[in-house]
């Protein structure tokens, strides 16, 4: 008699996992293509900022430049003030 008691609990609860376990499951393609979505988007940020950090490198570059160049004007202006 217990035996069979607790194969019904056993059961049950197998049952009860059963229809726990199957809304997640009907989800998963869902969840998977949402995953793969998730991935590209953040390959295509990882990208931008790649770029956004090239961009700032070469900003820098520049700004350097222009320093110099302003230098080199000024002097030049100097020199023919005098």
């Amino acid at each position: 008699m217990v035996k069979w008691i607790v194969l019904a609990v056993v059961l049950f609860a197998l049952v009860v996992l059963a229809l726990a376990v199957r809304p997640v499951l009907a989800r998963l393609p869902r969840l998977r293509r949402a995953a793969v979505a998730l991935q590209q988007r953040q390959a295509g940020a990882e990208a931008l900022r790649e770029a956004a950090e090239a961009l700032s490198e070469r900003a820098e570059t520049l700004q350097r430049q222009v320093e110099t160049t302003q230098q080199r004007v000024e002097l030049i202006k100097a020199k023919r003030g005098k």
